[in-house]
């Protein structure tokens, strides 16, 4: 184990703000990791579990504790009939973890191209794009139980998987680290293109694109957006999408389209369970009065997605923080809807 003192984390972000970690492993092995966890737990230090960063926001005052970057990588195959299982390390790069699964001819996960991040941080946030999440197509996620200090097996259903949810940041939040994640692809299937977005850029096609061209159309879609991190785009700066779309029952929904109708504006719907409703969240943050490029000092909303707040440049996690409260108190006033954030905050 490789322990490091007073390590920024500010550039281990996608969001490029924070303080620095007290202390900092970065663990390549599940022996590494134990090591780590004993040694935090021995000194009574606070831990806190690091992916890629990209779904994160670190508090000015950084970390008192140990930061332990989980860094095991490896990415196994496992044939069956018509599927393909991939035993994957939590370590791996989750966007080439994708283009290798694409190449491979596996479908299931195309649509989630160009997310930022680590493998591991996948089934914690169950993360989704574009009419796929994670969670359709784990199988399985081998995790160290802190508690028990034992390595456990989970399946799919164990893990709880809902909207941008899973036992992993709820239920049994800080409990698990995530060490590995199976996946069960679909071999030879065809790409999933339910999105509009999607639709929109196939239309006219006379053939039906294949997984790569699903996955370059994301990622240019995403691109676009400034959802794909790019080098010189100061758009890039943000910890993606930073609001989650909310859900709300039907009787929420009908006072909600019938505030809008009082404003001649219609509200974009997406279907979710037959007694729900899921909201876009980036309608509701512009038409609240924060329109694309909106600027509050040092950060701003990005010029190309109303649900990324970035940093301009030399801009503190106090800052993220006070646009992040002054968009949630706007949209409930206006709407009557709590935004709840999809980063992780860190140090708060």
């Amino acid at each position: 184990m490789n322990l490091q003192e007073d390590i920024a984390l500010a550039p281990l972000t996608t969001l490029g703000v924070g303080g620095n970690a007290r202390y900092f492993v970065e663990a390549t092995t599940e022996t590494e990791v134990r090591e780590a966890v004993d040694w935090a737990g021995l000194r009574e230090y606070p831990m806190f579990i690091l992916g890629g960063g990209s779904n994160l926001v670190v508090s000015d005052a950084g970390w008192p504790g140990l930061v332990l970057k989980v860094a095991i990588r490896g990415i196994e195959e496992h044939p069956q009939q018509d599927h393909m299982l991939f035993n994957v390390g939590a370590g791996e790069d989750w966007d080439r973890f994708v283009a290798h699964a694409v190449a491979r001819n596996c479908a299931g996960i195309e649509c989630l191209s160009g997310i930022p991040g680590s493998v591991g941080g996948t089934p914690v946030q169950n993360v989704g794009a574009y009419g796929q999440e994670a969670g359709d197509t784990i199988c399985r996620v081998q995790a160290l139980d802190v508690e028990a200090m034992q390595t456990r097996e989970m399946d799919a259903e164990e893990c709880g998987f809902s909207y941008r949810t899973s036992i992993f940041n709820s239920t049994h939040k800080g409990r698990y680290i995530i060490l590995r994640v199976a996946y069960e692809l679909n071999l030879g299937g065809a790409p999933s293109i339910r999105y509009a977005d999607l639709q929109r850029h196939f239309s006219g096609w006379a053939q039906p694109p294949s997984l790569a061209q699903a996955r370059d159309a994301v990622r240019t879609i995403r691109a676009g957006k400034a959802m794909l991190i790019t080098a010189g785009d100061e758009d890039c700066r943000s910890a993606g999408s930073f609001f989650k779309n909310p859900v709300l029952s039907e009787g929420e929904y009908q006072n909600l389209v019938a505030e809008a109708a009082l404003r001649d504006l219609q509200i974009p719907s997406y279907p979710m369970v037959s007694s729900q409703k899921k909201i876009s969240a980036a309608w509701l943050v512009e038409h609240s009065g924060f329109a694309k490029g909106f600027r509050l000092g040092r950060v701003a909303i990005s010029r190309k997605h109303a649900l990324a707040i970035v940093n301009r440049g030399g801009a503190s996690a106090a800052e993220i923080f006070d646009l992040k409260y002054m968009i949630e108190q706007r949209v409930r006033e206006q709407w009557g809807v709590q935004l709840m954030p999809e980063p992780v905050f860190v140090g708060f």
